[in-house]
């Protein structure tokens, strides 16, 4: 695989995330288009270079936000994503074996007794 989702996590800034791209050449271009609407419309945020720590010196890593705000906690909101990655006049993409990444929105429900929960109501939790 020439580019891989490393890794995911719902901040209140939206979703913040990781990749990996093979090094096949310095120029390289990586980006995540996203949408909130089954396709009907989508959107595309770029992805910024990494300082290598831990390098290979076979991939790169790249990191990305997802800024989604006041849809992300819209009740049964559904987020679909793709990695977009272009190197050396080709395009790669991982769109999760042809399935788009999906992760489903709910809004969190505060313990009936306990300390209070984070200021962020809102949660993404992955499913298939």
């Amino acid at each position: 695989h020439k580019v891989r989702l490393e890794w995911v996590r719902a901040e209140p800034a939206g979703l913040r995330g990781a990749v990996r791209v093979l090094n096949l050449a310095y120029e390289k271009v990586v980006s995540v288009r996203y949408t909130l609407n089954g396709w009907a419309s989508c959107a595309e945020a770029a992805a910024t270079y990494q300082p290598p720590g831990p390098a290979d010196g076979i991939t790169d890593r790249f990191a990305f936000l997802l800024p989604l705000g006041a849809a992300a906690a819209a009740a049964d909101t559904a987020l679909e994503f793709a990695v977009r990655y272009r190197v050396a006049g080709a395009e790669y993409w991982d769109n999760n074996e042809g399935k788009n990444y999906r992760l489903r929105g709910r809004q969190r429900v505060p313990p009936a007794d306990g300390p209070p929960q984070d200021p962020d109501s809102s949660a993404w939790i992955h499913f298939i």
